[in-house]
Formats: C-alpha cells, sequence, structure tokens
C-alpha cells in the first residue's frame, strides 16, 4: 500500500522498516519533522531504559531542535501507540501511519 503514499511518507515507511530490522525490534518508527528533517528509532526494552519506537524518534527530534511533526509512522506489532509524545511537540491534526512489517499501512490515527 505504500503506492498510496507520497514519496517523503513513503520514505519514512522505509526508515522505520529499516530501523526495526537493524536490531530485531518488536517497532520501529520514522517521523518526519516542521523542517523536512527525518528522524527514526527503534524499540528499546533494557533493566533501565525503557522506550517506545515512537518515543525515540520524537526524542531525537526534539534534541535536534524540532518545534514541530508533520507525520510519523510506526512499524510493526502495534495497533495501539502511544502518540501522545507526537501530540505534544506537534499538537492536533498529524497522521499517525500504523503499519505491517512489509511496510503496508494498516490503519491511520490522527492525533
Amino acid at each position: 500500500m505504500t503506492d498510496e503514499l507520497s514519496s517523503e511518507d513513503a520514505k519514512l515507511v522505509t526508515l522505520a522498516r529499516g530501523a526495526r530490522g537493524r536490531i530485531g525490534a518488536p517497532e520501529g518508527a520514522a517521523i518526519r519533522d516542521e523542517m523536512g528533517r527525518t528522524y527514526s528509532g527503534a524499540t528499546i526494552h533494557t533493566a533501565s531504559l525503557q522506550l517506545t519506537a515512537l518515543q525515540l524518534a520524537v526524542a531525537q527530534a526534539i534534541a535536534a531542535g524540532a518545534t514541530g511533526i508533520e507525520c510519523a509512522v510506526v512499524v510493526g506489532a502495534t495497533d495501539t501507540p502511544d502518540i501522545g509524545c507526537v501530540s505534544e511537540i506537534a499538537g492536533s491534526g498529524v497522521p499517525v501511519l500504523l503499519c505491517s512489517s512489509d511496510g503496508s499501512v494498516r490503519s491511520r490515527l490522527t492525533t
């Protein structure tokens, strides 16, 4: 279903799939900030650190000085991601695409 996405959103799917695959994580995520820069991350679960893939991608964007998010993608296991970290920086109306491991869009949420 990525052929129905804009090229920029399809790029986010590719980045999220790559982040997930690099460490074999259950989820990967990618976001595009208000300047068009992209950030990706994978789920992290260690004894002292637990972050969803989406939280990691958003944290990287904030650390780089982003003040908004245009779009977010989550690839993998979850059907109900906590999108609060996206809405906290971006406000309402931001699309969050939930994708299967093959990159096909399962559903679309909005912050």
